[in-house]
């Protein structure tokens, strides 16, 4: 009789260990569930090398979203090809602008890296999950440097609706004749000669086509030229709010 009672006692002692042991696991799991759900993107280093890479690599390049975070007469001073240019004052004023690149990759590149660094920090606490701070411009020697100024979509129509820019679109000319941004002519890189007689010199000009890559290279032609020169990133292929007119 004795001997029952310590095996029971002894069974009680045991479950009773095992349905503590169970709500401390239990605990645990909901409290790592909790801290991951509440955890914040990391701010990854990349190196100018590999900048320079991303930015020469057409595929690779349509991966990323570059902001280029210094005042605007540093970035129109010289910047990394496909950078668009929201200070370091302003990026916490125009989140909406990039809220599509929320789960997408973003580089942010300055001087030093300082206020590229800053500005990561604002899009982390924002939610913003893939964040690059790239080498800056006084740090590394980039080779994809241009003085080309780059939008997004919503902003080249919007400079577009002002009718103060001549705007050069540079997609296949039957995609031209069906439809294009109002007052635009039709060109590209192959045919500059043409083009530079229907550019007044003193008129910024605006470049779009598909992708950004083709009126980039209008746009980088004609700032060799001595034009001042807005090129659209977002294409007519990415960008379904441009008014396009026959």
């Amino acid at each position: 009789m004795y001997s029952w009672k310590i095996d029971l006692k002894k069974k009680s002692v045991l479950i009773g260990a095992l349905i503590l042991t169970a709500l401390f696991v239990t605990a645990c799991t909901t409290q790592e569930g909790k801290s991951d759900s509440q955890g914040t993107a990391k701010i990854a280093d990349m190196k100018g090398a590999e900048l320079d890479t991303i930015m020469n690599d057409k595929a690779e390049q349509d991966q990323y979203l570059v902001i280029d975070v210094r005042e605007k007469y540093e970035y129109e001073a010289g910047h990394v090809r496909y950078a668009i240019n929201i200070s370091l004052n302003d990026i916490e004023n125009r989140l909406n602008d990039i809220a599509d690149f929320k789960d997408k990759n973003i580089i942010v590149i300055c001087r030093s890296g300082r206020r590229s660094r800053a500005a990561a920090k604002i899009l982390q606490k924002n939610g913003f999950k893939k964040l690059f701070n790239a080498d800056g411009v006084g740090s590394y020697s980039y080779k994809s440097i241009t003085k080309v100024t780059n939008v997004r979509g919503k902003q080249m129509q919007e400079l577009a609706n002002t009718g103060n820019y001549s705007v050069v679109d540079a997609r296949e000319p039957a995609d031209y004749a069906a439809s294009h941004l109002k007052g635009a002519i039709s060109g590209n890189a192959d045919t500059l000669a043409e083009l530079l007689p229907q550019l007044p010199k003193e008129k910024p000009v605006l470049t779009y086509c598909y992708s950004g890559n083709r009126s980039f290279a209008v746009a980088e032609k004609l700032v060799a030229a001595g034009y001042t020169v807005i090129n659209s990133l977002d294409g007519t292929n990415e960008y379904s709010a441009f008014e396009l007119v026959k």
